[in-house]
């Protein structure tokens, strides 16, 4: 486990970062040029070590990520600690238009499925009941062609 000290110096090697002293000797970390209402990257960094990083809905931390959409950076070695908050910063600076694309697959054998991007996520419907769920379109893709779809024309 990082200290509380290495974890700071990683963290500070972001410039696009401010930090902000709070109570009990804990730091947040706020990205001032978020285009959304949240600007704290990292929560509540306590000299123990523990703290949080805002990662929001992304598709990738779903399984790390609380209700609130933070990780616990806890156990983070440097490497991990670099990659969530470069993806949290992308998460804050991404424009992303809310309008859904939807793209309808085909099997050979005439079942339809639709590959729906919508809220940072590519989600796979059969029927309107969601199937799969993605963070990438790339990964959405590979998961239609291994199942035998293709796009419709």
């Amino acid at each position: 486990m990082l200290t509380f000290e290495q974890k700071q110096a990683i963290i500070e090697t972001f410039p696009t970062l401010t930090k902000k002293e709070i109570s009990l000797k804990r730091l947040n970390y706020h990205f001032e040029a978020t285009l959304y209402e949240k600007s704290i990257v990292v929560e509540k960094l306590h000299p123990n070590g523990n703290g949080f990083v805002f990662v929001g809905d992304l598709v990738k931390y779903e399984k790390e990520a609380n209700d609130k959409g933070l990780v616990n950076i806890r156990d983070y070695s440097e490497a991990a600690l670099r990659a969530i908050l470069a993806d949290a910063i992308e998460y804050l600076s991404e424009e992303i238009d809310d309008s859904p694309i939807i793209e309808i697959w085909a099997s050979r054998e005439g079942a339809k499925l639709e590959l729906e991007f919508n809220n940072r996520s590519w989600n796979i419907y059969h029927q309107r009941n969601l199937e799969e769920s993605f963070g990438t379109r790339d990964d959405a893709v590979a998961y239609l062609r291994e199942e035998g779809f293709r796009p419709s024309k």
